[in-house]
């Protein structure tokens, strides 16, 4: 089976060329701002853009669009629906064109995939957009009636990386516990149960960990004064929530890398920013196990931060003794997207339509 993967973002594009389970081609597209000035605030004006340089680039590569089996895009801003490969019909298109839940370039990923497989005569799909919602209804109460906890993360990545988990364990997904953390911008912590995402923190704009460029949870009442102090607008409490919040906000940078050089320098203060990132991850790594009333097989960690060896040393001092620790490093997402199209297109699984509630 040839599979095609397209994953727009907001300055790249990324394809991938997938034969079965191994990749065989890749590229990323940069977009530069230039390029990307033309367009209004509307992301399907995009569309024509990212389309064009698509074809463009299978075409110099040798992959022909009528050559594939199966085309995937990344889910974009869609009402929230369960996990899965979805197949791309009139409804979801509809939804992820007027950006029902927002604008986004991963909105993108599902109508350009929708055009190519008609070209190619097959099938298109996303897989595990980022609001797939599985919480149980009591892991949405916040205190108030007047908000509710909102299942917001990296579904795609986390459901890569515990179906992986599972296959070296040599089990199913559907029958295993699961903590699964995403070390990214955003950081996001997961109770699956039997293949359901029953809890996870906000890792867009709501609580968890800080990370690299967000706040996490932080302390309601001074937040409210602070709301209230008349030295901030609501566009600069926004930011430090998520974009000049975490390591930005305490350090100046969101390079990971830049972190990790200066904690090797001995640099102190970096270090007890770093530490301190790696303790709260700790803490609600344990909070999501109490979720799985401690019935975990495994802890399962991934995304670009889990190359650190020295911070995931850290966070397994605080997690080892839940269950063994299983670190897939980096963010799996084009793999991801082949191997959902893969599972529906060998019969591993039924598509799933998209009827949100």
């Amino acid at each position: 089976m040839r599979i095609l993967a397209v994953n727009p973002g907001s300055t790249s594009t990324k394809i991938s060329v997938f034969e079965n389970e191994g990749e065989v081609w890749d590229l990323k597209l940069s977009h530069s701002p230039e390029e990307l000035s033309p367009f209004g605030p509307n992301i399907f004006e995009q569309y024509g853009f990212r389309r064009d340089v698509i074809v463009s680039a299978l075409q110099e590569a040798g992959y022909p669009v009528e050559s594939f089996d199966g085309i995937v895009g990344r889910g974009g801003l869609v009402k929230p629906i369960p996990g899965g490969t979805y197949l791309v019909d009139d409804n979801l298109l509809k939804d992820l064109k007027i950006g029902i839940l927002g604008q986004h370039a991963s909105n993108l990923g599902g109508p350009i995939a929708a055009e190519l497989a008609k070209t190619a005569s097959c099938e298109a799909f996303i897989v595990d957009p980022v609001v797939v919602d599985e919480m149980e209804p009591i892991a949405r109460f916040t205190g108030s009636p007047l908000l509710s906890r909102r299942s917001i993360f990296h579904a795609l990545n986390q459901k890569a990386v515990a179906r992986k988990a599972a296959k070296e364990l040599g089990k199913d997904y559907d029958t295993c516990n699961f903590v699964v953390i995403h070390l990214g911008g955003g950081i996001s912590v997961g109770a699956h149960r039997k293949g359901q995402v029953v809890d996870v923190n906000n890792a867009l704009d709501g609580d968890g960990p800080f990370t690299p460029e967000r706040s996490g949870g932080l302390p309601v009442g001074d937040l409210a004064k602070l709301c209230f102090s008349g030295d901030y607008t609501l566009g600069d409490l926004k930011k430090m929530i998520k974009g000049q919040g975490g390591i930005v906000a305490y350090l100046g940078t969101n390079d990971m890398m830049k972190v990790e050089d200066e904690v090797e320098k001995g640099n102190e203060e970096w270090l007890a920013v770093y530490r301190a990132m790696a303790y709260q991850t700790g803490k609600e790594t344990g909070a999501m196990a109490t979720v799985l009333k401690g019935n975990v097989d495994a802890v399962v960690v991934s995304g670009g931060i889990a190359y650190d060896k020295k911070f995931i040393g850290w966070l397994k001092e605080m997690i080892e003794f839940i269950a063994p620790v299983i670190v897939y490093p980096g963010e799996m997402e084009m793999e991801a997207l082949a191997l959902g199209a893969l599972r529906v297109l060998t019969k591993q699984e039924e598509p799933k339509a998209y009827n949100p509630e």
